[in-house]
């Protein structure tokens, strides 16, 4: 039996789909495969430089590919109302949607239009407002919603008492927020819309057209998953929780190094400290050398 490639769709032909952030990086590469399947790709750009361009070189490898531009701002609900009520007044269903679009770390805090946290803003509240919009769409193409998340979000929490960071700003913290709370819609309506037979998934982007990340993560040492799985959140192991204390490793990641004896000028016939002295508890240094962690320069690991 052959293994199927993660980039092997099926015949898309006469489908709909739309996808966001799609003027470059992964968004192109999904739009690329989509349209190679022969789905008719809507691609909504903020910046329609980049977005010709984009679907200038998915045209050059796919000729017959069936693209379109659309102007959206995510930072902007008008912009994602105005999208939608386009979309709404043509009538056609759209039977895939990708909320791909992101924005990462800005080094200074910065606000939407709508005076939101901006990371907050584009990563999860504009693809939370236009997937509402669209939802007539959705269902009518009974279609499957991916919201694209990522492994910062396997770390960090919500900052309920100041949601738009404006104390303490920390860019990180804030994009970690922000693809938790992407995670936490995708699941949401995963549950929402598996009654009603189409679904939603929240993915990684280094896991794209895969199996669906279990969300919310598990604690570290508080809680274990139980073994349930629902068809409607993609089979996803945690969608059920057992309150019961999980077990720690066994071992830590170094294991302390055994008790050396002393080296010395008597016994290597040189002057000075030749080598590495007992330190007992002490962990490795983390070199696969099997040599206490000593501080820089103390000549006991050869790479210090």
């Amino acid at each position: 039996m052959t293994k199927r490639t993660y980039d092997e769709l099926p015949d898309l032909t006469g489908t709909r789909a739309l996808v966001t952030g799609a003027s470059d990086g992964i968004g192109q590469g999904i739009a690329d495969r989509l349209a190679a399947a022969g789905a008719e790709v809507l691609m909504p750009v903020r910046n329609q430089e980049k977005g010709e361009a984009a679907a200038a070189a998915i045209r050059e490898r796919h000729p017959s590919a069936r693209l379109r531009l659309l102007e959206l701002d995510l930072a902007s609900l008008d912009s994602v109302a105005e999208l939608a009520d386009t979309l709404l007044a043509e009538g056609q269903p759209i039977h895939r949607m990708v909320n791909n679009a992101s924005l990462m770390t800005p080094p200074v805090r910065q606000e939407t239009e709508d005076g939101f946290e901006v990371q907050f803003g584009t990563n999860h509240l504009g693809h939370f407002a236009l997937t509402g919009r669209l939802l007539p769409l959705l269902e009518a193409g009974r279609a499957r919603v991916t919201s694209q998340t990522s492994i910062a979000a396997r770390s960090g929490g919500i900052n309920w008492d100041d949601v738009n960071w404006e104390r303490d700003y920390n860019g990180m913290r804030a994009y970690r927020q922000s693809k938790i709370a992407v995670g936490l819609f995708g699941l949401e309506l995963s549950r929402r819309a598996g009654a009603g037979g189409w679904g939603s998934a929240a993915t990684s982007p280094i896991r794209a057209w895969r199996r669906p990340i279990c969300w919310p993560p598990a604690p570290r040492w508080a809680a274990v998953p139980t073994t349930g799985r629902s068809r409607s959140s993609g089979g996803c192991p945690r969608t059920a929780w057992s309150w019961e204390p999980r077990r720690r490793r066994r071992f830590p990641r170094w294991s302390p190094s055994p008790p050396r004896p002393l080296r010395t000028a008597a016994s290597t016939g040189r002057s000075g400290s030749a080598g590495w002295v007992a330190h007992p508890g002490r962990r490795s240094c983390g070199h696969r050398c099997g040599t206490p962690m000593l501080p820089r320069g103390s000549g006991i690991c050869r790479r210090n």
